[in-house]
């Protein structure tokens, strides 16, 4: 991952892009936001040293738009030489009634990306378990990560690569802040708690704008998320518009937001862990 991207002129040649991009539309504004969306996250592959050469990655794929987003960024790089690893899509089904099971066999299909769909009633069990009221978010996940790390396993992948992006990131930050009573965000590369997995989040400097239109000018068969859809007045809903409000009273805002978690001061928090307060000395 150490050569420098260029500019690409080609990006609309039909016959010089994944297939996925043929159709792509031709106007010089998607141009630049497809160059941007890749630039950025090449910037985040190569600050959070992702990529290993040889590996195999589970790419998630929900049918929302930033999966949609991952898979076309990844698919783009590789088609170019520039992601020496083995790309696997895969979709978690949890069988949420009226879920089109058909929708994304049939794109990755016409799109020529191999991939597997995994079919785990985890609906049932989340509707079962969660309190009337309460939201089904922190359980969805949980039982959503585990098999897929599971599927990872069986089909030999050293990495589970999720569509999070720049909001996410910053979303996840201020709930810690505001309700987990701690400074913590969404890290772009970690390893699981059974240490044998990379979960990695090539989205991280992406923002969510770009991607909604991104992905709206691709036309891509976006699939609702019912389940947690259907939940109003999330906790998240609530950060993410004080998140815009801001954005919108003070552009460029979120960037800074983000500079900032790459730019912690320990000796001027509070963290008696992180930094030695007893053993700060004064010259006599």
């Amino acid at each position: 991952m150490s050569e420098t991207l260029d500019p690409v002129d080609d990006l609309e040649a039909g016959d010089t892009c994944h297939p996925l991009f043929r159709a792509a539309p031709s106007s010089v504004e998607f141009g630049k936001l497809r160059k941007r969306l890749i630039r950025q996250t090449r910037e985040a592959l190569d600050d959070f040293a992702m990529v290993r050469p040889g590996d195999r990655w589970l790419v998630c794929l929900s049918g929302g738009k930033d999966s949609y987003a991952l898979l076309a960024m990844l698919l783009d790089l590789k088609w170019r030489g520039l992601l020496p690893v083995d790309l696997l899509a895969c979709n978690l089904d949890q069988a949420q009634p009226g879920f089109p099971a058909d929708v994304l066999p049939s794109f990755l299909d016409g799109v020529g990306v191999p991939y597997r769909i995994e079919r785990q009633d985890t609906y049932s069990v989340v509707v079962s378990k969660v309190p009337t009221g309460r939201t089904y978010c922190a359980l969805c996940s949980r039982l959503r990560r585990g098999h897929l790390y599971r599927v990872a396993r069986e089909e030999g992948c050293q990495a589970v690569v999720l569509g999070h992006h720049r909001e996410d990131i910053l979303e996840t930050f201020f709930m810690n802040f505001f309700h987990g009573g701690k400074l913590a965000a969404m890290p772009p590369k970690l390893v699981n708690d059974e240490g044998d997995l990379f979960v990695l989040r090539p989205l991280a400097y992406c923002a969510e704008d770009d991607i909604a239109r991104f992905s709206n000018a691709m036309a891509f068969p976006i699939i609702p998320c019912d389940l947690c859809g259907s939940q109003e007045g999330l906790q998240r809903n609530l950060v993410k518009a004080m998140l815009a409000e801001w954005e919108k009273k003070a552009p460029g805002r979120k960037d800074v937001m983000m500079k900032a978690l790459t730019n912690a001061n320990p000796s001027h928090l509070l963290d008696r862990d992180l930094f030695d307060f007893a053993g700060l000395t004064i010259r006599d």
